[in-house]
């Protein structure tokens, strides 16, 4: 008998797990989006291991430093924490371009597949941007949702919107299970 690759559920930070204001470095501009601990917990329940994937160029424009990224995980992992959701694991990528890791690239996603034995077909990644859904296609996760409007709207994050056997987007054909 083999062990079950887990299911993953992919996040974008700014505009999903926050209000994107723009280079959000300090804990006291970090506003969380209205239902997203309950989007998470929903997920948890569910047996999905969550993930924080985010573009950070502000931190090779100078704007702010890893340490200052560093801090602000460490904040938002303990909000989560507080409520009993587990974050596995916040990478980042602070490039501006040559590299793997920047989204649309697949290569944060690939890298969570690597270190939990993440099965991605079976996994749903939820992100703001075009190019997270680039992310999560590269990568092969089949379960794609895209933000379309500000996170402080929230009537696409409340549980009655997460129901078992409902698509997640028109362009999914992942369903609720």
């Amino acid at each position: 008998m083999f062990a079950m690759k887990a299911k993953a559920l992919f996040l974008d930070r700014d505009g999903v797990i926050n209000v994107d204001k723009s280079y959000v470095y300090k804990v006291q501009d970090f506003e969380f989006c209205a239902g997203i601990f309950e989007l998470c917990e929903f997920f948890s329940q569910k047996g999905f291991k969550i993930f924080v994937i985010t573009n950070q160029s502000g931190i090779e424009r100078g704007f702010y430093s890893e340490k200052d990224f560093e801090k602000i995980s460490e904040f938002m992992l303990g909000e989560f924490a507080k409520k009993g959701i587990s974050i596995s694991k916040v990478y980042h990528c602070p490039h501006l371009q040559g590299c793997e890791c920047r989204k649309p690239r697949p290569g944060m996603i690939l890298k969570a597949q690597a270190e939990f034995d993440i099965d991605l077909a079976n996994s749903i990644l939820i992100g703001d941007n075009f190019t997270d859904m680039q992310a999560g296609q590269n990568a092969g996760i089949k379960g794609l949702c895209l933000v379309k409007k500000a996170c402080e709207q929230t009537s696409e994050f409340k549980d009655e919107n997460f129901k078992k056997g409902e698509k997640l987007s028109e362009n999914s054909n992942k369903t609720i299970k």
